[in-house]
């Protein structure tokens, strides 16, 4: 079973030290067509020229199922369609050792979450930059599928 471990972390909007260490960053749209955290199906378009499908299990501490599988752009937009007020918009920076920031767009301005997927030991995750703050690996109120019908925390 293809799994995904990862730990989330939030990211002060007022410690800017990560921005320069930005390789990449492309834009992201995700929608939930099924938001339940027992069985979650996303769907995402990046930069308009990728799309993916993923199926996400329940989470076992920093571990959950996952699979993932492309699907055609135009596919991909017709089913953001069916996501309804479901679907959120961020921007993706890529950084090195396999860290990731995303901000997000309104309505969740000013919010940014660092994360790391690591393969290996779940209870021993990769050393946490300076500039990676709480951990809040697990906290549904974070979670991409609940930000889509929530504020931000």
């Amino acid at each position: 079973m293809p799994t995904e471990t990862e730990r989330k972390y939030l990211v002060s909007a007022d410690d800017p030290r990560w921005r320069a260490e930005v390789r990449e960053t492309r834009t992201l749209r995700q929608g939930y067509l099924s938001p339940d955290p027992a069985c979650e199906i996303r769907i995402r378009v990046i930069d308009d020229t990728a799309a993916y499908l993923t199926v996400k299990g329940p989470r076992d501490g920093p571990t959950r199922a996952e699979y993932e599988y492309p699907v055609p752009v135009a596919d991909a937009l017709e089913l953001l369609g069916l996501c309804g007020p479901r679907v959120l918009v961020k921007h993706r920076h890529t950084l090195p050792d396999d860290w990731i920031v995303d901000e997000y767009a309104p309505p969740h301005a000013g919010l940014a979450v660092a994360e790391i997927e690591w393969q290996g030991d779940p209870a021993t995750p990769p050393p946490r930059p300076p500039w990676a703050g709480e951990d809040i690996t697990g906290d549904r109120a974070y979670s991409n599928a609940t930000l889509t019908t929530s504020p931000s925390p």
